[in-house]
């Protein structure tokens, strides 16, 4: 009885060690490996590609409801609702520029830069809804987006940022390594950028960092810090993935949007030619 019992108790044994072993293998198998960053040849980390933020940041900053937007094209022209990208979900206006924020969006649909194809700015040319590429090099890194051949030159061989000749859409960008992180500093800016369609903005006081972080294959972390003193109280922060382009054969194509843009911009210049 007692040989019968062991050899028993003996089998138990054998059956679950082997399914402690399966279990293993299955938890082993299941959990990711380390992710290594590639390396470019002078060993930074590798942002080279065509790239895509996935949000409705570009309609509104935070967060926001569905809305009408354009009644003559029905759904098509509305604002779809979205989760907020702004840390804490606050924008810190001064009085006087959130009321200046206020009448922007009354006047959205003609006064937005985006709607004339004027330059989109920063950091609102990474969220446009289109694909912008990445082309890195040791001592520039060029961002190229399709919308309006907007594109800007990142120095990253300047050891402290140089003031902008002069200020522009895009303003001038300077870049160093934290890390594994490339740190971007833009200043140099026009004041005439809008931040999103919902009316937010700065002046042309405007600084903001960039971080850009390759977390795996396919994505990057992207974080703007907005400083602006003539507009808000504080400087506040933007963050979101971004998504590698996985499409055969991607690439970033021209939306040449200005020939779109002239009857808003000069319909009202046209002779009348029906007196």
């Amino acid at each position: 009885m007692a040989y019968k019992l062991s050899r028993a108790i003996l089998a138990i044994g054998v059956v679950v060690g082997a399914a402690l072993v399966v279990v293993s293998a299955i938890l082993s198998t299941a959990q990711p490996s380390a992710y290594v960053t590639p390396r470019t040849a002078d060993g930074k980390p590798d942002l080279n590609g065509i790239w895509q933020a996935v949000n409705t940041a570009n309609w509104d900053l935070q967060d926001h409801q569905a809305q009408g937007g354009l009644p003559q094209m029905g759904a098509i022209g509305a604002i779809p609702p979205g989760q907020g990208v702004v840390e804490g979900n606050e924008i810190p206006y001064k009085p006087a520029a959130a009321a200046k924020r206020r009448e922007n969006f009354q006047k959205r649909l003609t006064d937005d830069p985006e709607v004339k194809c004027y330059l989109p700015g920063v950091p609102r040319a990474t969220y446009l809804p289109y694909p912008f590429q990445i082309i890195q090099g040791t001592k520039q890194i060029l961002m190229v987006y399709g919308y309006a051949d907007a594109n800007r030159t990142i120095h990253m061989d300047k050891a402290n940022p140089e003031p902008a000749p002069i200020d522009s859409w895009m303003g001038r960008s300077h870049g160093r390594w934290d890390g594994d992180t490339l740190v971007v500093d833009v200043a140099g800016f026009n004041g005439k950028a809008w931040l999103d369609r919902s009316g937010d903005f700065a002046s042309d006081s405007l600084h903001v960092i960039e971080r850009y972080t390759r977390i795996s294959r396919d994505h990057i972390t992207y974080e703007a810090t907005l400083e602006d003193p003539t507009v808000f109280t504080r400087p506040w922060k933007i963050s979101m993935p971004l998504y590698r382009r996985l499409d055969r054969n991607a690439e970033v194509l021209e939306f040449k949007c200005v020939e779109f843009a002239e009857e808003l911009l000069y319909g009202h210049l046209r002779r009348d030619t029906s007196k």
